[in-house]
């Protein structure tokens, strides 16, 4: 990957309000993210195992009193876990339009089980659980975009 393909997946970042993206291909990996408002440097990776860019957010200033004095700070997790999109792209729920889907609402899953598909770059990505439980609804339709971080099924852990 050359430097003009890196410009080129940074205006896609901007023009989709993109966060992050990363790629890995073989023995090259590249992970880009972009600071609030699009502020942020790109600085090289230091692990020697990996060669690429990393974006690293610019600091942010924020207004004072933007927070209430003593105000509590409330929680906002989700009830249910949620699989998340490791990457942008196209998401599949089968392996070919033919097949079946890799996991329904109700579906037992481990760790290990592929829920999806994401095509990055003619590049059919495998999307495991990561978790142990039941798939208790899907977000994304078949076949439409998806961004990175972007749920992707909820789940009941077990």
């Amino acid at each position: 990957m050359d430097l003009k393909d890196i410009k080129a997946i940074i205006d896609l970042m901007k023009k989709n309000s993109v966060s992050e993206f990363e790629l890995e291909k073989q023995d090259f990996k590249i992970r880009l993210k972009r600071g609030i408002n699009g502020g942020g440097i790109m600085i090289p990776q230091t692990d020697e195992n990996q060669s690429g860019l990393a974006y690293a957010p610019a600091p942010l200033a924020l207004p004072a009193g933007n927070l209430a004095a003593g105000a509590p700070a409330q929680a906002t997790a989700p009830v249910e876990p949620e699989i998340k999109s490791p990457m942008i792209e196209t998401f599949y729920r089968s392996p070919s339009p033919e097949a079946g889907s890799y996991v329904e609402v109700g579906s037992e899953v481990n760790p290990d089980t592929v829920v999806c598909i994401i095509e990055a770059m003619k590049v059919m990505n495998e999307i495991k659980a990561e978790v142990k439980g039941v798939i208790t609804q899907v977000l994304v339709e078949n076949a439409k975009p998806v961004e990175f971080g972007q749920p992707l099924f909820k789940i009941r852990p077990s």
